[in-house]
């Protein structure tokens, strides 16, 4: 009597089904171009990435070095984070209880994906993952995605398997290095081809499962199998979730100028106490303000920021118009300089303290699709700016918004005031 069969991989068929579509899923996270998207993933266990290495010296505590480094070193607008958990860990721990570790790091913009949904999505999409030995790890890297191991205890594994060839290959992340040298290190210096023997032994049937486990389950019946091919259902696409930053966000700004308006921006969300980036020995800024979105935790920080914004639709009865919105918010907030309402994903409408109300508008990106960058970007540029020096009339071919490799071009044009 048979004890086994051949029955292939249909989580990874529909990963490799959906490779096509990266640039869609990418979109879905909000990431734009001259962005990485970083992918964080981990496994149930005492010595994986979320179990903090417990037993190994360099990976001990990891976790907390790592979520914060997350926070402190990567731009807001360079870098996009997502966290891809096993179901175990949120279900042996407790939503709640994840949620809480993860409170800083989340409030700063690193998104916890749902433990059984997006998960495929994320990997296809990724710049990198940065995980331990768990099947998510290994699937990114059998599809040529760059990998830099977290924890990865190779003692607990039979040095035969594919998952422990993974860990004598991949680089390891080190505490004794900043984390985004280390991954700009891994992107930059990665061979698609790097993991492709390791990728011959993810299945032994690729794009096969289908066919294969339908034959199976109807032998098992005893019925003949339907005319028509075994198909697995395709990858979804995920729904719009860009990054959301609730914690206090420190905007450096430098290069600005007025003919033609330009400003390059270096944002970082600052929760829980986390240092000053603007007070960095190598941070080189014109100037620095604080952004603080309304829905924060920090209400104290909307008290004595620069700019205030608020996310929510244009006709949203509890909230807008945007233009009553930023009125009222002014008067809120007095020291707040500018008031942003971001209506959209790719514009915002922002009053300054003197009562000018302009529409900011991103161009489409290179491909004709709406730039995927925060509004409330283009706001503290508009601030940054200004305070530099520019004034509105000047702004009225639009100003272009540098972060990292990008640029946004972003139109500046009067607003509609609210109807009496």
């Amino acid at each position: 009597m048979p004890t086994a069969v051949l029955a292939g991989d249909p989580a990874y068929d529909r990963i490799l089904a959906a490779l096509p579509d990266r640039d869609r899923f990418r979109r879905a996270l909000g990431v734009g171009p001259g962005q990485r998207l970083v992918v964080v993933g981990s496994t149930w266990a005492p010595r994986s990435l979320f179990g903090g290495g417990a037993g190994d010296a360099e990976a001990d505590d990891l976790l907390p070095w790592l979520l914060s480094r997350l926070t402190a070193e990567l731009p807001a607008d360079e870098y996009r984070t997502v966290a891809v958990l096993h179901p175990n860990i949120w279900h042996g721990h407790g939503p709640g209880q994840v949620r809480a570790w993860l409170d800083n790091a989340r409030r700063a913009g690193l998104d916890p994906l749902p433990p059984l949904d997006g998960w495929r999505q994320a990997l296809i999409a990724a710049d990198c993952v940065l995980g331990d030995h768990s099947s998510v790890t290994y699937y990114a890297a059998s599809i040529g995605i760059p990998v830099l191991l977290g924890a990865f205890p190779q003692e607990d594994l039979d040095p035969l398997s594919p998952v422990a060839a993974l860990g004598r290959a991949a680089p390891r992340l080190s505490r004794r290095s900043g984390l985004r040298t280390q991954i700009d290190r891994v992107i930059a210096a990665h061979d698609p081809t790097r993991y492709q023997e390791l990728a011959e032994l993810t299945s032994s049937a690729p794009k096969e499962s289908a066919a294969l486990l339908r034959r199976l389950f109807y032998d098992l019946m005893g019925i003949p199998e339907p005319p028509h091919p075994a198909q697995l259902d395709q990858l979804p696409l995920p729904p719009y979730r860009p990054a959301r930053r609730t914690a206090p966000v420190r905007v450096l700004a430098s290069g600005i100028r007025t003919e033609p308006p330009e400003v390059t921006l270096v944002r970082y969300a600052v929760p829980g106490g986390e240092p000053d980036p603007s007070e960095g020995p190598a941070v080189r800024a014109d100037s620095a303000h604080t952004l603080v979105d309304e829905e924060t935790r920090d209400t104290g920080r909307l008290r004595v920021a620069d700019v205030v914004v608020r996310y929510a639709s244009a006709d949203d009865p509890r909230l807008g118009p945007p233009a009553v919105w930023t009125a009222e918010a002014l008067d809120r907030y007095p020291y707040c300089g500018l008031a942003a309402y971001v209506d959209g994903p790719d514009r915002c409408v922002v009053r300054t303290r003197e009562g000018d109300l302009v529409r900011l508008s991103a161009a489409p990106v290179a491909d004709g699709h709406p730039d995927p960058c925060d509004p409330a970007a283009y706001a503290s540029a508009l601030y940054a700016w200004l305070a530099g020096g520019g004034q509105l009339g000047g702004a009225a071919v639009g100003v272009t918004v540098r972060t990292g490799a990008a640029a946004h071009h972003v139109t500046v044009e009067p607003a509609a005031p609210a109807v009496p």
